[in-house]
């Protein structure tokens, strides 16, 4: 049985190569045989891939979150960078309008920059979004080429949401914030979401999940978020472990099963 992070990010761990090591073994031993390491902002690009590279079982993105906007490029530096062989998806993109509704229109403009770099490159989008349904799915209407496909990370929408997204192509990615106590309104989301359409994710090291609260959270955690879903919907691990697994590699086309 084995399972795949498909969003976390590693180089912030704070954690010295030895660590880190550490940090990917146990996630090994815990059966979780790939994970896709994700940018926050493109300047610190190189810095993700000089901290990760040596992992064979490691992917990467390209991208500019759209909480870190003091750090926005143009669109042709996204596109040069997220050009490169060994990024398989763009961002993470998207729109927070919790944390940051006075960015609005700049984080509207750099979503569309991502949108249109990854219907050029060919490659996969990797949405955040809070506080902003309408927004996002209305510029991914707009905006979004027929084959361009991708997922909405870290989903704590509403099911309505997530219906629009997989009507355009789009995963649903889920993370440690569905075992929390408060989160029955995303834990009935997640019951009614087609295993088709279902990823998981530890956002590491953010949102650790339960029994894990108040540490930082790790990918060997993914295995929490698994069983809990699993649960959730009175299925096997094994079933959820297989469906996530395959939806990850259909997604991310560039990443090759090892």
């Amino acid at each position: 049985m084995l399972f795949i992070d498909s969003h976390c990010h590693l180089d912030r761990l704070d954690k010295s190569p030895e660590e880190l090591s550490a940090v990917m073994q146990r996630a090994r031993d815990n059966g979780v045989k790939h994970f896709l390491c994700v940018c926050v902002a493109v300047n610190e690009y190189e810095t993700m891939l000089q901290a990760v590279k040596e992992f064979a079982d490691v992917s990467v993105s390209c991208g500019v979150h759209p909480l870190h906007q003091e750090d926005a490029c143009s669109y042709d530096e996204l596109l040069r960078m997220a050009s490169r062989e060994e990024v398989v998806a763009i961002g993470e993109t998207g729109l927070d309008y919790h944390y940051s509704p006075d960015t609005k229109a700049v984080q509207q403009q750099s979503f569309i920059d991502h949108i249109k770099v990854a219907n050029v490159l060919n490659k996969p989008l990797i949405i955040h979004t809070r506080d902003a349904r309408q927004d996002t799915i209305d510029l991914l209407k707009q905006y979004k080429a027929p084959q361009t496909k991708g997922v909405l990370h870290c989903f704590t929408e509403d099911l309505a949401m997530a219906q629009q997204a997989m009507e355009l192509g789009f995963y649903i990615s889920i993370s440690g914030i569905v075992t929390f106590k408060a989160a029955k309104a995303l834990q009935d989301v997640v019951r009614e979401l087609p295993l088709e359409r279902l990823l998981i994710e530890t956002d590491s090291p953010w949102l650790a999940p339960v029994p894990h609260r108040g540490k930082a959270n790790e990918p060997a955690y993914v295995k929490d978020v698994a069983q809990f879903i699993a649960d959730l919907k009175e299925i096997p691990l094994s079933t959820l472990a297989d469906a996530t697994t395959q939806n990850f590699y259909q997604l991310f086309e560039r990443v090759k099963p090892a």
